[in-house]
């Protein structure tokens, strides 16, 4: 089974990640958590190209290859052999990060974006996208406390350091690709406190057959 989580700065993803972690541990699953960029020993370097502040000058093109070159050598190296291990595999973001911040974000052709991710993941989708659906500025004010509390301003605020308009393109962004595919996604509200979140995501699941 492959799960992966998107939506926008600050909505939740790695809270919501950890929880569903240790409820698939208490099933008796084994789980590989992982993430992306950054999930693969390449993607750590690319990770930290991508997020830098500094690299703000990076081309909409040069941005969407380095994260086309990660997703490809993270499923080549790291999901899909987990998966012919009959491990759960739970990503913290995935392809369709790309389709909507490049795409709808960035302006390129979300069309275009899917077929290239298709071609890195080698046809390897997941089995259901957890869209955490959030209003921007209640994202953008989460993600900028976070990344104080973690000290992370300078190394991993890139995208953070994006006007509002750019989130709210993200933000609209997600829930037209989520309409467009949606036997494959599930859009949880996460403006509620976190276990309300989680409560949702649970029946959420379930109702896909995968709870």
């Amino acid at each position: 089974m492959f799960l992966t989580f998107e939506g926008m700065e600050g909505c939740g993803k790695s809270t919501q990640c950890k929880k569903l972690i240790e409820h698939f541990v208490r099933q008796g699953h084994d789980v590989l958590h992982t993430l992306e960029p950054g999930g693969s020993r390449l993607g750590k370097e690319l990770r930290r190209i991508l997020l830098d502040p500094k690299n703000s000058d990076l081309s909409s093109t040069s941005e969407l290859f380095l994260y086309l070159a990660d997703r490809a050598q993270h499923v080549s190296s790291v999901i899909r052999p987990a998966m012919e291990d009959g491990r759960t595999v739970i990503c913290d973001r995935f392809a369709d990060s790309t389709v909507v911040y490049q795409g709808y974000g960035r302006g390129l052709d979300p069309s275009l974006l899917h077929h290239l991710n298709d071609v890195a993941v080698q046809g390897l989708w997941p089995d259901v996208t957890i869209l955490l659906d959030v209003e921007p500025e209640i994202g953008l004010r989460r993600a900028l406390t976070r990344n104080m509390q973690d000290n992370k301003t300078a190394t991993e605020g890139r995208f953070e350091a994006e006007s509002m308009a750019f989130h709210t393109r993200i933000r609209e962004g997600y829930l037209t690709w989520a309409a467009l595919h949606r036997s494959r996604f599930l859009v949880v509200d996460a403006s509620r406190n976190p276990d309300a979140v989680f409560d949702s995501i649970l029946r959420g699941l379930e109702e896909k057959g995968l709870g």
